[in-house]
């Protein structure tokens, strides 16, 4: 552990109350946490560790685990253990009095904490993780209100290494703080002076490569910053986004998206369509800028291809003046299509004139019958320029190992930092480090060349599949597969953006390669068959099955390129092949690399202990790994680690790394100046006072204002309760009920999600899910069993806060019934259940005032009878139960359809006789009494009475 960790510990656990910490990102919580772990004792009660992640936890068992094992102690330390929805309560109940340390979920803990299951004195502390996702609102507030109005002496420590994310919103630190109740802030910056200090004093070697990029990819590069550009002054022009935000260096993060929403949510609705593109469309670039230096030149035109047919529609990017050489240049790093005339490669004509030149070459070709004008499809398969340069340090790696073991230095380098000689590869995600191994392996062409193969292969799948009818393909917006089937139009349009004879071309291509693939997988199963009959090896047969069945996939796909092409293409296509030469691939096989290991940055997984790499190559920079490897660095002094960094020259992986350095000091001088600006309250003991506090007094002096009644006493509040399913914990909703000072009783009901009184039942609905249920025909049925057992059933249809509320707008409602129309399948439901009272809110805290309301002058749900409404009863019907047993619901509906019968006489009938063949039997006097009317019981009578019609 570095010296600053231990400083980070010292200055937490000197407030017994604990403190939330902030630090840079990469600079080792797991093991700030996994130290925590060993300042916990059994005896004190047990620890939870609330909202951490896979791979936190991962991270935090393996650090913890190794500390103990190195460790000599008398006393065994308890093993944290994970808590989750498998273990039954009493499994639970048992680890929470063990006083371990407990992974829980939040949402199985505030159930266990409002059931009573878990006392809060058994609650030594809190470590809760990702502090910068909590909220007044969230769960884990919720938890911590209910430990600290019981348990004074808990402590709670939050952590989090995302300083942006704290800066976000007003005041998000404090709030956070007083969600917490607590008072201290402790940030830790890597330009702090115990940080520096640490990860300076002995660094590693640094080697920062500059990698050109190709004349293509500067070209994409710019014209997808031009693109991107003109999508911000087209934002701008709305008036309704902040323009300091708009800005290219801010597109290229992940967050920039999440800014801009978060900005229009509340408007959303007023948007119009194009505006919402625009959205839509700065996310779709930011990709491409990103994919640009991580993916091969095959892969990106795949991933251009798939946008190019499911956008082009509704795009505004695509339409922009410099779009299309995106397209081109990323077409161009693959291959060149044209026409050779007198085995010469014609020029590539560019989109606007290329249909034109076609069709005139169509003319010429019926008149001429010479052979030498045909289609050249070229391939060109541009490497990525870092894979040579990745090659290249790894060679002269060995270079100097080699150099060095004839000197023979490496036997004191093994000596003095214990070197294993494994060099490590971080790259951004799984799909690179499988590539970059291949190339390492098999060459950059031979991979390059398999890219190439697959993507010309996935075409001719793509042809071979069922086609949709015409009529459905009108209706369809797109290209790919949908359902298992391709769709036309998706296709119309690929082939008119790249032309027919293009299309062909590489259709073409794939089929030669599906032939030759064809052809060797039937020459190897005929030396296969040829081994077997022989005798050798007895498990040489499986693997004779297995090339069979590829071989009959293969001619599937040959036979279905020759149909797709019957009549289409006529021209002779031409494939020149890419010269290879002599590459990498050969001089891999006689020059020795050195053991390599590739980590993907995605997995979020602290190896770098593990490993212990004397060598370093950073191929995707991350400033998070930067700060893992110097501290990697710091704690192993005598380990001698050399660093790589590839970058793309003047490129935007550049410009995004710097930037979020910058980023992130912006956000650290921030909150910096927000700690010493914030208001915490406090009690007369120092403890913090929560979000809460400023109300607590007046609804203290509102209660004294009755002066008259027992000279000012107070009276004795009536608790008021609401029963709440299990299910609806995952929601905020709970916890703004109990902030308003609602007792709230989880139990697992099967009709409704909150019962408000014995006759007001509630069915909770986000806009999502409303949607849902509705397609799904969910809601049709909650809504049915709401009405059979509570005389008020009641939809909440629930907005967000941060978001319109407003449930569709005004273009989107149409004047008349449809079955898609949301409008219509509400006003559908409300017709068949006339009971049934639909509440729109725009928030939580507005639905909390309106269970308030609702629940005046209503008594309190009874819990025991809650739980059995619905519930199937094994001993039959029941006197005054309200199982579904005792519910004749088909009699019921026959009763409301007689004429007289309404929605305010129905319920008085019911209570007045026990039958139907009672009430077909009850005189006129009594009908009129229970009916409220002369007039409704005569039709009533006549209809019972009327005679059958005489058949002729």
């Amino acid at each position: 552990m570095a010296q600053f960790q231990e400083h980070i510990i010292t200055e937490l656990l000197e407030d017994s109350n604990g403190g939330l910490v902030v630090t840079s990102a990469g600079l080792g919580l797991h093991k700030i946490i996994s130290s925590l772990f060993l300042l916990h004792h059994h005896s004190q009660g047990c620890l939870l560790i609330l909202s951490a992640t896979p791979s936190q936890k991962a991270s935090i068992l393996r650090t913890y685990e190794n500390v103990t094992q190195s460790q000599i102690s008398d006393e065994v330390q308890n093993s944290p253990a994970e808590i989750t929805s498998d273990l039954p309560a009493n499994q639970r109940l048992s680890l929470y009095s063990s006083g371990g340390i407990l992974f829980i979920t939040s949402r199985i803990l505030i159930v266990d904490l409002l059931t009573r299951r878990l006392p809060t004195t058994a609650v030594a502390g809190l470590i809760v993780l990702n502090a910068h996702l909590l909220s007044d609102t969230s769960t884990e507030a919720f938890i911590v209100r209910i430990l600290r109005s019981t348990n004074r002496d808990l402590y709670v420590r939050a952590f989090s290494d995302r300083p942006h994310s704290m800066v976000s919103g007003f005041a998000k630190a404090e709030r956070t703080l007083k969600c917490l109740f607590l008072r201290k802030l402790h940030l830790w910056p890597r330009f702090q002076v115990y940080v520096s200090q640490d990860l300076e004093r002995d660094p590693p070697e640094v080697v920062d490569i500059r990698v050109p990029m190709s004349t293509y990819m500067i070209g994409i590069q710019k014209a997808v910053i031009e693109v991107m550009d003109a999508c911000l002054k087209e934002m701008r022009k709305t008036n309704k986004v902040d323009v300091e935000d708009l800005t290219v260096e801010n597109g290229l993060f992940k967050s920039f998206d999440e800014i801009v929403r978060r900005q229009l949510d509340p408007i959303w609705h007023t948007l119009g369509k194009r505006t919402k593109q625009l959205v839509s469309d700065l996310k779709t670039l930011r990709k491409l800028l990103d994919y640009l230096v991580r993916y091969d030149a095959v892969n990106y035109l795949k991933y251009l291809d798939s946008l190019r047919a499911s956008e082009s529609f509704r795009s505004v990017w695509i339409f922009a003046e410099s779009s299309y050489k995106i397209f081109e240049y990323a077409k161009k790093r693959v291959y060149h299509f044209g026409r050779s005339d007198s085995g010469k490669l014609g020029q590539i004509k560019t989109a606007s004139t290329k249909k034109r030149k076609l069709n005139d070459n169509k003319k010429d070709e019926d008149q001429s019958t010479s052979t030498e004008n045909r289609v050249v499809l070229e391939e060109v398969l541009e490497e990525p320029p870092k894979w040579k340069v990745l090659l290249d340090v790894l060679m002269e790696i060995q270079e100097e190992r080699d150099k060095r073991a004839l000197s023979g230095e490496e036997k004191d380098h093994l000596d003095e930092g214990d070197d294993n000689g494994i060099v490590l590869v971080a790259c951004k995600d799984e799909h690179s480090c499988m590539q970059l191994e291949d190339c390492i392996t098999n060459g950059p062409q031979k991979v390059m060349r398999e890219e190439w193969e697959k993507y010309l292969l996935s075409k001719v799948q793509l042809q071979a599949l069922p086609k949709r009818n015409a009529k459905k393909a009108k209706e369809l917006k797109g290209f790919g597969v949908l359902d298992g089937v391709v769709a036309t139009a998706g296709k119309k349009a690929e082939v008119s953006s790249i032309s027919k004879q293009e299309h062909d071309a590489l259709l073409a291509a794939a089929s030669e390669i599906s032939k030759r693939i064809n052809k060797d997988t039937n020459a190897e199963a005929g030396d296969q068959k040829h081994v077997d009959d022989g005798g050798f090896g007895k498990g040489k047969g499986k693997g004779k099955k297995k090339k069979s069945s590829a071989g009959e996939k293969t001619n599937n796909d040959v036979a279905s390129t020759d149909k797709a092409m019957e009549g289409g293409f006529s021209d002779e296509v031409f494939l020149r092949k890419h010269d290879q030469g002599l590459d990498a691939e050969s001089s891999s096989e006689t020059k020795k690399l050195p053991p390599v290991v590739f980590y993907a940055l995605e997995s979020d997984q602290k190896i770098l202990d593990i490993l212990k790499p004397s060598t370093i190559i950073a191929y995707h920079p991350d400033i998070a790994f930067v700060r893992e490897v110097e501290i990697y660095k710091a704690e192993n002094p005598l380990r001698n680690v050399k660093v790589y960094f590839l970058f793309y020259e003047d490129s935007t992986e550049v410009q995004k790394f710097e930037a979020s350095v910058r980023r992130e000091n912006g956000a650290f001088e921030s909150l910096i100046r927000q700690k010493s600006l914030m208001m915490i309250p406090v009690d007369r003991d120092g403890r913090c006072l929560g979000l809460d506090s400023s109300n607590e007094p007046q609804s203290v002096i509102s209660q004294n204002l009755i002066t008259r009644k027992a000279g000012g006493r107070r009276e004795a509040e009536k608790e008021i309760q609401v029963i709440v399913d299990m299910r609806e914990f995952m929601s905020s909703l709970p916890n703004v009920l109990h902030q308003k000072g609602m007792r709230i009783i989880p139990v697992t009901l099967e009709v409704g999600d909150y019962i408000l009184s014995p006759l007001i039942c509630v069915e909770r609905k986000s806009i999502q899910d409303l949607f849902g249920s509705f397609a799904s025909g969910r809601l049709y049925h909650q809504v049915e069993m709401m009405s059979r057992y509570y005389r008020i059933p009641v939809l909440l249809i629930e907005f967000s806060q941060d978001k319109s509320f407003s449930f569709q707008s005004a273009s989107e409602i149409g004047d008349d019934v449809t079955p898609n129309s949301i409008i219509s399948k509400l006003s559908l439901l409300v017709l068949h259940f006339p009971r049934l009272r639909i509440i729109w809110s725009r928030s939580l805290h507005a639905t909390a005032e309106i269970f308030a309301s609702l629940k005046a002058n209503q008594d309190e749900p009874d819990e025991v009878k809650a739980i059995r409404v619905g519930v199937p009863s094994e001993e039959g019907v029941i006197e005054n139960d309200v199982r579904a047993e005792n519910y004749n619901t088909s009699a019921v509906e026959l009763l409301r359809r007689l004429p007289g019968v309404t929605d305010s006489n129905y319920r008085v009938l019911m209570d007045g006789c026990k039958s139907l063949a009672e009430l077909a039997m009850l005189p006129m006097e009594r009908l009129a009494e229970l009916m409220g009317g002369q007039k409704a019981a005569k039709m009533l009578r006549d209809f019972f009475d009327a005679k059958y019609p005489t058949l002729l």
